[in-house]
């Protein structure tokens, strides 16, 4: 799995109660609801949260869960740490991507694609892409939805190659995305869980800098450079 991958990873949440428009149970339709999560996103300059990332997949489905914390801050700066059970960290400083498993003594280094490009759910996180350009939506029925929030299930307009489509499970009141879910073109489903949310905290632009370490192979989108 890659950066690209957690929202469906690194993938493609950044939250501050804003104009936003109400949601009531079941009065709303999927574009209403899809509206109304871009305006409070389009508000928010960064956000942290500690997450729970899940992954379920391969011939045998099995599952592989990892802990962690994000940060993110606007315009497309991101900070994955995985924590547990392995360390790992997925960097955006808004120009490249730096994904980095230290236990393989390896950086693979990828662009940033353009803000009309991103549709990758953790970008739309980070203050690129945009659900109704983006996305068809519609309001499912997904497991484990409490009764005050809403699932709301993301097609995307043009095929992508890392996901198939994702569900954003937000609340009906705060539209605070408290999971994200993505299917991949082989069946695999990648969800993570949000808790410990803090909004618009002032975090500083360093920590979004990746430095890559001593000794490490570095693998990039562009050998030519």
């Amino acid at each position: 799995m890659s950066l690209h991958v957690i929202p469906g990873l690194a993938v493609a949440l950044t939250l501050v109660a804003g104009p936003a428009v109400p949601v009531s149970p079941r009065s709303a339709d999927a574009s209403t609801v899809a509206t109304a999560l871009q305006r409070k996103y389009d508000t928010v300059h960064d956000f942290s949260a500690d997450f729970t990332h899940s992954y379920t997949g391969g011939i045998l489905g099995k599952t592989v869960t990892e802990h962690g914390r994000v940060y993110v801050k606007k315009p497309g700066l991101m900070r994955w740490e995985y924590a547990a059970p392995n360390k790992k960290l997925f960097v955006s400083d808004g120009v490249k991507i730096y994904s980095y498993i230290p236990a393989d003594r390896q950086v693979i280094v990828s662009s940033v694609p353009p803000a009309d490009q991103a549709t990758t759910p953790t970008l739309f996180l980070a203050g690129k892409g945009d659900l109704n350009r983006d996305f068809v939506a519609t309001l499912v029925d997904w497991p484990g939805t409490p009764p005050e929030a809403e699932a709301l299930k993301l097609v995307p307009r043009h095929p992508q190659r890392d996901y198939d489509w994702l569900i954003l499970v937000v609340g009906r009141q705060s539209l605070q995305i408290r999971r994200l879910v993505t299917r991949d073109a082989q069946g695999g489903t990648s969800s993570i869980t949000f808790t410990d949310v803090k909004e618009n905290v002032g975090m500083p632009d360093r920590l979004f800098t990746f430095k890559i370490p001593r000794g490490v192979d570095v693998v990039t989108d562009n050998p030519q450079r």
